[in-house]
């Protein structure tokens, strides 16, 4: 929310001030476009709802030039946090839904910055940005990002933003620093923090590693520095608000940031930036939700990686499809209902040929292993179906919808006829693989 927020206080301030031509030229035409739209193939998500925005928001992590000293042995644009922020049509509401970087996701296909194409494969969601950043090209690297959320979640994005470490710090130091109260001391080796505990104003550096921080906090995950970074945020554009009647003390933020912001073409410019901050100045604050993916960890899948997270089904496909239909999401229900995670692993699963063509049982079984399900066996149909069915008793409900949720487009039924130990899916001419 905090470029557009910026992008209508630029125009506010400088109005309000009776700030020359040239300082409103210079904002503008700090800010950077990419063109996207060629990279993006026809292979998209329809889109579900009419007038309803998805704007992908990406945290660059990129290591070149003043950001070198972040990070080492890394050549290609890095993105270190990943956000969809869903407007409704009616915009009375919205939902900003952050992505974790450990996210276990498809990869499809990509260019690369030196024009070849990489392979699909499955990874953290954060490396699309740095396959098609390979070469710097933010164009490429955000179009592979975009593709991999359409991907994944079913969403159509619509925009993208990306705001790099440099332009964070100097926001930050424009504005005097930001109060934070953290409950415990922080003693972080990798972001070099060391903060005790209780309100503090941090600023540069300290700022910095404060949201980017997480070994030494909690589980040491990413999903406790989302939360941080989260509340960060809004406390940085609260102050940049209060500033606004302060034109000289607001333009060091506001040239800061359109400085180190890449937008798509389509939202490149601060009247562009400022529309959309008029579109959505009304939303009350109770039905403006944060949230994230429902997620656990991928150990209990594939006891070997303790490293990544996968999303939880059938919860995120629901809340994927909430914000594909423009429906407002409840967030105290999603996490009641994200409490009792079914691990994939426990899913065990009896795979039926019901194409007729041969091998298509065992090929619908590689990618269900893949994803960590228990194949228990697969082998034909007793006939052919027209339609990809998956089948449950009703002992196997709760497995039967963690199945069917990577799989939106089957025909799901509860069946007291079914195999007792096992959910089954049965192949038909449409399937196209699980999501």
């Amino acid at each position: 929310m905090l470029a557009w927020t910026g992008g209508a206080l630029a125009v506010l301030v400088l109005e309000g001030a009776g700030a020359g031509f040239w300082a409103y030229r210079q904002l503008d035409g700090n800010i950077t476009s990419a063109d996207v739209e060629h990279r993006l193939d026809g292979d998209r998500p329809e889109k579900a709802s009419s007038g309803s925005k998805n704007i992908l928001l990406v945290g660059s992590d990129s290591r070149a030039g003043a950001n070198a000293k972040y990070g080492k042995d890394l050549s290609t644009m890095q993105s270190d946090t990943l956000t969809v922020v869903h407007l409704a049509a009616n915009r009375e509401w919205a939902t900003v839904m952050s992505l974790p970087r450990d996210s276990y996701v498809h990869i499809p296909s990509c260019e690369r910055g030196d024009g070849k194409k990489s392979a699909p494969h499955s990874f953290k969601i954060n490396e699309s940005f740095a396959i098609g950043g390979s070469k710097g090209d933010m164009g490429a690297a955000s179009a592979c990002t975009i593709k991999t959320v359409d991907k994944n979640t079913g969403l159509r994005v619509d925009h993208f933003m990306s705001l790099d470490f440099q332009g964070f710090k100097g926001m930050v130091n424009a504005l005097g620093g930001i109060e934070v109260c953290p409950k415990t001391p922080i003693h972080d080796t990798k972001s070099h923090l060391d903060m005790a505990a209780g309100c503090q104003t941090v600023k540069d550096e300290k700022a910095l590693a404060y949201v980017r921080t997480r070994y030494s906090l909690g589980d040491g995950s990413d999903l406790g520095r989302i939360g941080r970074q989260q509340e960060f945020m809004r406390a940085l554009a609260l102050k940049a608000q209060q500033k606004v009647t302060s034109p000289s003390e607001l333009y060091g933020f506001l040239d800061s940031m359109t400085k180190s912001l890449t937008t798509d073409k389509g939202l490149a410019g601060l009247k562009p930036l400022y529309d959309l901050a008029s579109e959505v100045k009304g939303i009350p604050k109770d039905r403006l939700t944060f949230l994230t993916v429902p997620n656990y960890p991928r150990e209990a899948d594939i006891p070997s990686d303790k490293a990544n997270v996968v999303w939880q089904y059938p919860q995120a496909a629901r809340l994927f499809d909430q914000l594909a239909h423009d429906k407002e999401v409840d967030k105290k229900r999603l996490e009641a209902e994200s409490k009792n995670p079914v691990p994939t692993r426990s899913v065990r699963v009896r795979v039926l040929n019901g194409t007729g063509k041969a091998g298509r049982a065992a090929e619908a079984a590689e990618e269900l292993r893949a994803l960590g399900f228990t194949v228990t066996s697969a082998g034909n149909a007793p006939e052919p179906v027209r339609k990809t069915t998956v089948s449950y008793p009703g002992s196997l409900r709760r497995s039967g919808e963690v199945l069917a949720a990577r799989l939106p487009d089957a025909t799901t039924r509860a069946d007291d006829d079914a195999s007792s130990g096992a959910v089954t899916l049965t192949v038909g001419p449409d399937y196209e693989g699980l999501r």
